[in-house]
């Protein structure tokens, strides 16, 4: 009889750190034994809930944030995705978006059983394609690509009250103490900062298995 454990994920697909965590993540559940299911469920978080609808310019909010060239803090994160076999380049894609409606289609994908498969696509449309997400047909189309209905696709990331229930998500945790993305909850028993080297995700769910 298969054993099952679920990761809850949380993540921004404008967040590249998120995007090398979840390679890692899944890098690691290619490790797991056969007889064992992983559920993955992904979790809304902004990682800056001010972000208009039309975007703003990353480098120019790096530059008033932290006085530097940002390319000194695109390096770090450009050298850690290459390890994770990712080719990023930054500088490509100049904008970050408003990640609602993204939050959203993402979320209720859950009954599609492929949330995780579809926030993927998403950051990486966003971050390695360059791609507008914060366009509707854009994210239709990735949705549509991943079991969606393009119309309802469309009609489902423009609901007020979904969008309304992603922002509560979204709010909530943060307050329940989620500062920073990626966050990973393995087993609902043991949590996991940041984009981990590949051997920390590897190991938090090895122990996650030997305890079910």
């Amino acid at each position: 009889m298969a054993r099952t454990f679920k990761i809850d994920v949380f993540t921004d697909v404008v967040c590249p750190w998120c995007l090398v965590g979840s390679a890692r993540l899944d890098n690691a559940l290619q490790n797991v034994p056969d007889d064992v299911d992983v559920v993955v469920e992904n979790h809304p978080f902004y990682l800056d809930p001010t972000v208009p609808p039309e975007g703003v310019d990353v480098g120019e909010m790096l530059r008033e944030k932290y006085g530097r060239d940002p390319k000194e803090m695109w390096e770090r994160v450009e050298t850690e995705a290459k390890k994770a076999g990712i080719e990023l380049n930054l500088s490509q894609q100049p904008r970050m978006f408003n990640t609602a409606k993204a939050h959203t289609i993402t979320r209720l994908s859950r009954p599609n059983g492929n949330q995780h498969e579809l926030a993927n696509a998403i950051a990486e449309a966003y971050f390695l394609d360059h791609r507008q997400i914060n366009v509707d047909n854009v994210l239709a189309d990735i949705a549509a690509e991943h079991g969606w209905d393009r119309g309802d696709a469309l009609d489902a990331m423009n609901d007020a009250n979904e969008l309304s229930i992603t922002e509560q998500l979204a709010t909530s945790a943060a307050q329940q103490g989620i500062r920073g993305v990626p966050f990973f909850v393995f087993g609902e028993k043991y949590a996991l900062s940041g984009a981990q080297p590949d051997e920390v995700f590897v190991e938090a769910i090895a122990k996650t298995i030997s305890e079910l």
